[in-house]
């Protein structure tokens, strides 16, 4: 599973990298750097504007709720959409038709199991520390109590790859640069482009052990990231 990651990227350096425009709606806090992105947070996604088709960076909240949900609890649950079920489970299959993102992020963190009672937090990003983009779905939601709505997300995870294999079962998706169109164009509803949906190449990334205070969802500051021999 993917339940934390990080973003040293502000919103000037993921529209660059994105090349989106940004919606103008969100103030700057939204866009500020996260050391330990945690879910049911506000977060800067990219997806297509539905007007012009050009790409836009917009702010969705962490686990999704679909549009025909009774109310939002269920985002506890959908943080992570398996790749292997994207267009079949009913929480996601309609968002993997039409409603496709890329979510920003330097690097994510995921918990080796040693034994019984303890895991070794790691960090895990590219070689080259550049920016990169999980293949996320997201939703709109209408709370029909106050007419209000919430747009969320929800990141797809894939079988791990041989950096991962040793710390996890799962990783989440990491597209490619080249591919972030075909990604996010909507095409043929019936045809989504689930082929991209598979582990990024090892030899491009790295993992390191970081402090077990990442485990802490208050703790945010950019040591949480560094290497630790412990």
């Amino acid at each position: 599973m993917c339940g934390r990651y990080g973003r040293r990227a502000d919103k000037q350096r993921i529209a660059e990298w994105m090349r989106a425009h940004d919606t103008g709606v969100f103030d700057e806090s939204y866009f500020a750097p996260s050391f330990n992105v945690a879910p049911q947070s506000f977060q800067p996604v990219v997806r297509l504007d539905s007007e012009t088709g050009e790409r836009e960076l917009t702010v969705m909240r962490w686990g999704l709720v679909p549009f025909w949900a009774k109310d939002a609890k269920m985002a506890f649950n959908t943080i992570n959409a398996k790749a292997e079920t994207v267009t079949t489970s009913p929480a996601y299959r309609e968002a993997a038709k039409r409603r496709r993102c890329l979510v920003p992020a330097d690097w994510f963190y995921e918990w080796k199991k040693l034994d019984a009672k303890t895991k070794q937090p790691y960090a895990i990003a590219m070689k080259d520390a550049e920016l990169f983009a999980f293949a996320g779905l997201w939703d709109k939601w209408k709370d029909k109590a106050t007419g209000q709505t919430l747009e969320t997300y929800t990141v797809i995870t894939t079988d791990p790859n041989e950096l991962m294999e040793p710390i996890h079962n799962r990783m989440p998706v990491i597209l490619h640069r080249q591919d972030y169109d075909r990604w996010l164009e909507p095409g043929e509803p019936s045809h989504s482009p689930v082929d991209l949906l598979r582990p990024y190449p090892a030899k491009e990334m790295k993992a390191w052990k970081v402090s077990k205070d990442v485990g802490n969802v208050k703790n945010n500051r950019p040591e949480l990231v560094n290497p630790v021999e412990q």
